[in-house]
């Protein structure tokens, strides 16, 4: 296993860039009650960089979320009786991935098999670039045999109960106590990258290997994960490789949440805090 230690660079913006340069890209996220995680992950893309983001969330919270942040854009989608996107959104959803760079595929979704269906369609288109998080994740262990055939390339973002919950729709064995084998086993048997978020978050691709070194505890709350998400979507939508993104994210997403800490003190921190912390973030590295 390769050690991974120096952290990424995004290129020198051009003078006479556009925002078309810096990625499309489409967050698919939110349910009733669940609203601001997909304007975190939308804000934080922003904030990372992304030219166009687009938040693809059900009808019935669209407005909430559209309200919160008015830098992205936002898809309405067919919602259930719980407020949970649902399967008629299957053709809005396809078109959003002929437009865009890059997807993700996650926060505050809710679980349904409906969601389970969605994700598969995902799953099967080739070279989609998606970043799989939170609920997302939660499906996908619901899939049976998810990576045999899998045509997109995944990045997943799991925090370690979503983890213990993956791991058997991977392996038919106990699950191991080191985090870098666990995350290294699971990169490399399904072929994706994966975060393995929590102190010293782990990003592997089976291959190479790298341990967060920026971030503090007044991090573990609500919807940091979404802002995380947000922001590794965006530099994969700028151009930098799934490990590379991966890599980068975790990074800048500490530094933010230490930049954060440094005026709130930890325990009054919360995600937009960190969010709002990316540009000074950027500019120290």
């Amino acid at each position: 296993m390769q050690i991974v230690e120096q952290i990424p660079r995004l290129e020198t913006r051009a003078p006479d860039a556009h925002k078309g340069d810096f990625g499309k890209v489409c967050i698919i996220a939110g349910s009733l009650g669940m609203s601001g995680a997909a304007a975190l992950a939308g804000h934080a893309a922003l904030r990372a960089g992304a030219g166009l983001v687009r938040v693809a969330t059900p009808e019935g919270v669209l407005p909430i979320v559209a309200s919160l942040y008015p830098c992205f854009t936002t898809i309405p989608l067919p919602q259930d009786d719980a407020g949970r996107i649902t399967t008629p959104a299957v053709e809005a959803i396809l078109d959003a991935v002929r437009e865009n760079d890059v997807m993700a595929f996650g926060p505050g979704l809710g679980t349904s098999s409906d969601l389970r269906s969605i994700l598969q369609l995902l799953l099967e288109q080739e070279g989609l670039r998606l970043v799989i998080d939170a609920d997302g994740l939660n499906n996908l262990a619901a899939l049976e045999q998810w990576f045999v055939g899998l045509r997109a390339k995944l990045l997943l973002t799991p925090h370690p109960g979503e983890m213990r919950l993956l791991w058997p729709s991977v392996f038919r064995e106990a699950i191991p106590g080191d985090r870098k084998e666990l995350a290294a086993r699971v990169a490399k048997e399904t072929r994706t990258v994966v975060v393995l978020k929590g102190a010293g978050t782990v990003v592997t691709d089976g291959e190479r290997l790298y341990v967060n070194k920026t971030g503090n505890p007044g991090m573990a709350t609500a919807g940091s994960g979404d802002v995380l998400t947000g922001v590794i979507t965006a530099l994969l939508g700028q151009g930098l490789s799934d490990f590379d993104a991966a890599v980068l994210g975790v990074h800048v997403h500490g530094l933010a949440g230490d930049i954060a800490a440094e005026k709130t003190g930890q325990v009054g921190l919360i995600a937009t805090d960190i969010a709002e912390a990316l540009p000074e973030a950027f500019k120290r590295i």
